[in-house]
């Protein structure tokens, strides 16, 4: 693999550009934008790049093999063809993880059962003996991917959800996935050009991820490993050499604040920014959001507040919050400008404040609204006529 081969990153809903422009900046050729995930061409240089620099992405697969099938006796057949001996040795452990788009198959135990043979078979027909399934920590993840009568078998490079950055100790509930806090983060714009503030912070991801984009540090960095490690193909100085280089970082000069109601999110924050070892950049306290104030003018806010699916599940509370989130920014952060992602339409209403953006994205399985809100001083249309006097 070192020459250049084809890849598919994958994403969230709503993610997609996002992941396509990160790829464009480390040099991906041929990018393509898929149903959550973006396809792109590159040499084992950029596979490990990708799975240490990409904040967007769950996964980087490397197909191996795409062909049609109707029946799960010939994907078994396709499968055992082909040349597992290049990927996996008879001492080596394998999974396989499934996913299914089709209306020939509807059971994805069934299936992934039938390529497990078919990877075994390849072996002990040739060798009488068969390397060994493994449910955690495999040497190599193949992932099995059905859409209608489309088979793609493609290795995992990542292992682990690239989500799972590593940092996170502690969690609250209904944590914020750390991918996609980051791609909220690049939506909104952020690139560390002002203060930062998430007055509604939880256990701290968003506040850890803009220090990540700010300061321009790999998130990849903090986790114990890659898929790809466990290669028969892993070139362990090309890969330290990315892991090590540093020359990529650049200078922070402003701050991030952080603030939560609940002592408990306060305490996992603060613990999870210890661990991301960021706790100079970013200051978090215990307070009601209504008691903060923008740090600057020109901060950019974003937040993930409690929608009414898990959190605060009486309609009236969680609107009367969503009231007092709008008066609060209004009144307390006139000159900034706030991004809020959340799934209660009719809460939202009651923030009383106009979006000038609206993205649709999907939180876990919940559909979600990001908006953007500029929190002027006094009357919009007073500044806007003050703008072009």
């Amino acid at each position: 693999m070192n020459s250049d081969f084809q890849m598919l990153a994958k994403t969230f809903k709503g993610m997609e550009s996002v992941l396509a422009e990160e790829l464009r900046l480390l040099g991906a050729q041929d990018i393509q934008v898929e149903r959550r995930a973006v396809s792109f061409c590159g040499d084992k240089t950029l596979m490990y790049k990708a799975n240490l620099w990409l904040r967007t992405a769950s996964r980087v697969l490397v197909p191996i093999s795409t062909f049609k099938a109707k029946t799960a006796d010939e994907i078994y057949e396709s499968v055992k063809r082909v040349d597992w001996e290049q990927y996996l040795s008879l001492s080596g452990t394998f999974a396989i993880d499934t996913t299914l788009y089709s209306e020939s198959f509807n059971n994805s135990r069934f299936l992934t059962y039938r390529v497990k043979d078919a990877v075994a078979d390849h072996f002990y027909e040739k060798y009488g003996k068969r390397p060994n399934v493994r449910v955690d920590g495999a040497d190599l993840l193949i992932n099995v991917h059905v859409s209608h009568d489309k088979v793609t078998i493609s290795l995992d490079s990542s292992g682990e959800s690239l989500h799972k950055r590593g940092y996170r100790t502690q969690e609250t509930a209904a944590p914020l996935n750390e991918a996609l806090a980051a791609g909220l983060l690049l939506q909104a714009g952020w690139q560390g050009n002002s203060d930062f503030c998430d007055p509604m912070c939880g256990s701290g991801t968003l506040l850890i991820e803009a220090a990540l984009i700010a300061l321009n540090i790999p998130p990849g960095i903090y986790r114990q490993g890659f898929g790809f490690e466990k290669w028969k193909d892993f070139d362990r100085d090309l890969f330290e050499e990315l892991y090590n280089d540093d020359s990529a970082e650049r200078e922070f000069k402003y701050h991030i604040y952080g603030s939560d109601s609940s002592y408990y999110a306060v305490r996992a924050a603060e613990k999870n920014i210890r661990s991301a070892n960021l706790q100079k950049y970013i200051s978090v306290r215990q307070c009601q959001m209504q008691a903060t104030n923008a740090p600057s003018e020109g901060c950019l806010v974003v937040m993930n507040p409690p929608y009414g699916e898990r959190l605060l599940s009486a309609d009236n509370k969680v609107e009367r919050l969503y009231e007092e989130m709008g008066t609060t920014l209004k009144h307390r952060y006139a000159g900034c400008t706030a991004w809020l992602l959340s799934s209660n339409m009719e809460a939202v209403k009651k923030i009383g404040l106009r979006p000038t953006n609206k993205l649709r994205v999907l939180n876990g399985d919940i559909e979600c609204l990001f908006l953007k809100y500029e929190l002027f001083s006094g009357k919009r249309v007073d500044k806007l006529k003050r703008e072009n006097e």
